[in-house]
């Protein structure tokens, strides 16, 4: 099974980035597109005009005076002070999406137990992290074309799903539960699990498991990176270029953006 088999698709809205000054390719103008309109859809825990509030919030973000001076303090838990938001999302939720924003690389597992002590359950850190990289990854696309940011699209009507993998497991190397091949060892009661069972049976590589707690914000995520960067089939065949650019050439540009970026993964 593929990360685009996992998800429904979502076209509600286009993307064009016809006024760029070069060229995207059209696999990245649909998965962008999907990406894009999936927001406004209802997700696992969340309402689509949620999502979309969260969406917003990942934008102002940046334009907060707290998150800049935590950001230029030795530590951001010696800063006090309220964020400057939209006034939509609670606050234990603008706490998360502007500290994973603006300070990702000094998040602790102190803090994160805070988050959830405020009232958030796991499944919606979860989904909340998918929006923000979702968000992120494609307003940095975006910024990185030098055009303006797409529309946040219109949000669409109906209920989550509020359905949570009985086959997640909470284990040492994370924060959250995360569905590992040997949760899905015996018998799988149900058609969900048993799609679960052939997405994630064999794999070990925890960044593919980070969302799995949310099973469908993994797969759209995973649909985007893969697109934007490459498949696993092809990321493991080293005999044959995919890229306008060589597997070295986007590991050493990968590596040194983690890098700028503080990723402590």
């Amino acid at each position: 099974m593929t990360a685009a088999a996992g998800a429904p698709s979502f076209v509600d809205m286009t993307i064009s980035y016809a006024q760029a000054p070069f060229a995207v390719r059209a696999d990245i103008v649909a998965a962008h597109q999907q990406a894009w309109s999936r927001l406004a859809h209802p997700g696992t825990w969340f309402t689509g005009a949620a999502r979309l509030a969260i969406a917003a919030e990942v934008r102002q973000a940046p334009q907060c005076a707290l998150c800049l001076r935590r950001k230029q303090a030795l530590s951001p838990y010696g800063v006090d002070g309220g964020h400057d938001n939209l006034g939509v999302l609670p606050a234990r939720v603008v706490e998360q999406i502007h500290r994973i924003v603006t300070d990702p690389g000094r998040l602790t597992r102190t803090w994160f137990d805070g988050v959830i002590a405020s009232g958030t359950a796991d499944t919606e850190y979860v989904e909340i992290v998918g929006v923000v990289a979702t968000v992120v990854s494609i307003d940095t696309f975006c910024r990185a074309l030098g055009v303006l940011p797409h529309a946040l699209p219109a949000p669409i009507s109906g209920e989550p799903l509020r359905r949570r993998p009985r086959t997640a497991h909470q284990r040492g190397e994370a924060w959250v539960p995360m569905i590992h091949p040997k949760d899905l060892e015996g018998e799988l009661e149900t058609p969900e699990e048993q799609k679960l069972a052939s997405y994630w049976g064999g794999v070990l590589a925890n960044i593919r498991r980070a969302l799995s707690l949310v099973p469908e914000e993994a797969y759209a995520w995973f649909q985007l990176v893969e697109t934007q960067y490459l498949s696993g089939r092809w990321m493991r065949d080293f005999a044959n270029e995919y890229r306008a650019i060589t597997h070295a050439q986007i590991e050493l540009i990968a590596g040194r953006v983690s890098v700028l970026n503080q990723c402590f993964y």
